[in-house]
């Protein structure tokens, strides 16, 4: 379970704080959903998820509005009795008279949000999926070369660091160096970055630290960026057979999606950032529907079978022709 304080979410959508007694330090939010408690509100709270945060907007208001204030407030009790991190207000609508008493005696933050409450949601959700989200750290570099990002990795010392500077000085853009914090956004998403404290920093031997952001410029590094393709260097080993065509891609998994990888073996004279550049241009080809292998395998056997064919229509005039004596 990750989690976060609701500071963090106060402070990133500018929500005004209602309740002054409630002690939002110690409020950790935990759970990436929402909840508009609309049966909450009539009094049925069985498969009630408490964790989330609580969404009042124009509906739930204008129910409680028509509601009795005794048992308006006997509903809003109970539901104050619940262990949520906060219960946001939307459109700046005013609380009832007694909302922010009861919350502010059960220590449960009531926030306000002055956009709609469509709006609100649909931004929260995005932001709670990518601060909640499954991760974890992989050690190599990811670097967005032309709009894709490329995870390179492999052991230590077999040149990604100096491969990631080489791009780095072609114009392209650093996100992380070393350690690679990646986040599961969706089943298709995954997103990189880089933990605050090495935060675009790079490790060469035998030269030391370098801080990129100060060497090449702000134009230079990517805060986050998406995990599209694995590169995966290894020394080159004479006996094993490489891909030659690319018409089965590999793929490698992490946190349950699976990336396109491709190993490219590392010997003396390669340029590796080049090859860099072209894997990343050859995968948004084919995102784009073109496939290069392909194409080729098509073109070979399309002059295959028309060979066939000249070597059957030459069979046939030779056995029709007639016989010489």
């Amino acid at each position: 379970m990750y989690s976060f304080p609701l500071q963090e979410l106060i402070d990133m959508f500018s929500m005004e704080v209602l309740t002054e007694k409630a002690d939002i330090a110690r409020v950790n939010v935990t759970r990436p959903e929402i909840n508009r408690p609309g049966l909450q509100l009539s009094g049925f709270f069985d498969y009630y998820d408490e964790e989330r945060i609580q969404i009042i907007g124009r509906l739930e208001y204008t129910y409680l509005e028509k509601m009795a204030p005794a048992h308006r407030r006997k509903i809003w009790r109970r539901m104050c009795r619940n262990n949520f991190p906060c219960i946001v207000i939307c459109r700046d609508m005013e609380p009832f008279p007694h909302m922010i008493g009861d919350a502010d005696e059960m220590n449960r933050p009531v926030l306000r949000y002055e956009g709609s409450t469509t709006e609100f949601i649909g931004e929260v959700l995005g932001w709670l999926k990518v601060q909640l989200a499954p991760r974890e750290i992989i050690h190599g570099v990811l670097v967005d070369v032309y709009g894709e990002g490329v995870l390179i990795i492999g052991e230590s010392g077999i040149g990604k660091s100096e491969t990631a500077l080489e791009l780095i000085k072609r114009g392209h853009r650093l996100v992380a160096d070393d350690a690679v914090e990646i986040k599961r956004v969706s089943n298709k998403t995954l997103v990189g970055s880089c933990p605050e404290v090495i935060r675009y920093f790079i490790e060469l031997r035998g030269i030391g630290i370098i801080d990129v952001r100060q060497m090449f410029g702000v134009q230079s590094i990517m805060a986050t960026m998406a995990v599209d393709l694995v590169i995966k260097l290894e020394i080159w080993d004479q006996i094993k057979e490489y891909d030659r065509l690319g018409m089965v891609e590999e793929h490698m998994n992490i946190l349950g999606n699976n990336v396109v990888c491709h190993t490219i073996p590392v010997r003396p004279g390669r340029n590796l950032a080049v090859i860099c550049e072209s894997a990343a241009i050859n995968h948004r080809q084919k995102k784009m529907g073109y496939n290069a292998a392909q194409v080729l395998n098509q073109r070979v056997t399309a002059n295959i079978d028309r060979e066939k064919q000249s070597q059957a229509l030459l069979a046939e005039e030779e056995g029709g022709a007639p016989a010489r004596g």
